[in-house]
């Protein structure tokens, strides 16, 4: 890998977003990932997930999506939802979208970059994210890590451009069953491909190691099968 960077995105709203980016030490071509984050911002784990991305062989951008209302390089305690529950509301659909499309330019402009191959994948809210990349972005491959919320985007099922790979906590009590149902049931009406996971002992939050709620032999699972997917999908 390397060397990770803080890179500025211009936004089409006319706001700039800062992100993190990380590269494989590939010369290329190599594909690209839009990684998501969760409430809490792009923090310590966030751009752990995208070095680990970046070892696998991808180009990796994590965009700020609190950007409008949050400093850059915010970072939320895990203990303290009640700070990030400001800028959790005040992001919407449009926003991100814009949001998402600075990102995929960003990565469709770097020579390494091979720009028919890019995905997405998302934690928490990011999960919900990595579902509206899949619908306003010509991605290759999504993957979404119990995206709460998700549901209230099963309307935009019928625009998913890639194959949609879902992790659910058998334990979340944040995502209900019938919330899940929802979204798998939209995906499922509108013909598109997916692949749906729920890992009955893992609880919300598991694939995350600075939380309580990490579960070390569910996240080791889902993270085989997130690179088994991509590989497939993106090829590398």
């Amino acid at each position: 890998m390397s060397d990770p960077q803080f890179i500025t995105l211009p936004v089409a709203d006319g706001t700039e977003m800062r992100a993190y980016a990380a590269f494989p030490s590939s010369t290329g071509p190599v594909p690209g990932i839009i990684l998501l984050q969760e409430a809490f911002g792009v923090n310590h784990h966030i751009r752990s997930v995208a070095d680990r991305l970046a070892q696998a062989g991808y180009a990796v951008v994590a965009p700020e999506l609190f950007h409008r209302t949050a400093p850059a390089g915010l970072e939320i305690p895990y203990s303290d939802f009640a700070s990030a529950m400001p800028h959790y509301g005040a992001i919407n659909n449009e926003d991100l979208t814009a949001d998402l499309q600075a990102a995929h330019a960003w990565l469709t402009t770097q020579p390494l970059v091979i720009t028919d191959k890019i995905g997405s994948i998302g934690f928490c809210l990011g999960g919900r994210v990595s579902f509206l990349a899949n619908a306003v972005l010509p991605l290759a491959a999504a993957v979404s890590y119990y995206g709460g919320g998700t549901h209230l985007l099963k309307d935009r099922a019928k625009d998913l451009h890639a194959p949609h790979l879902f992790f659910w906590g058998g334990l979340d009590e944040h995502i209900g069953k019938a919330h899940i149902a929802e979204v798998i049931e939209a995906v499922e009406a509108a013909g598109k491909p997916y692949i749906n996971t729920v890992i009955s002992y893992a609880d919300h939050g598991f694939h995350c190691d600075e939380r309580p709620s990490y579960h070390p032999a569910a996240a080791a699972e889902a993270w085989a099968l997130t690179l088994a997917y991509f590989k497939d999908k993106l090829g590398a």
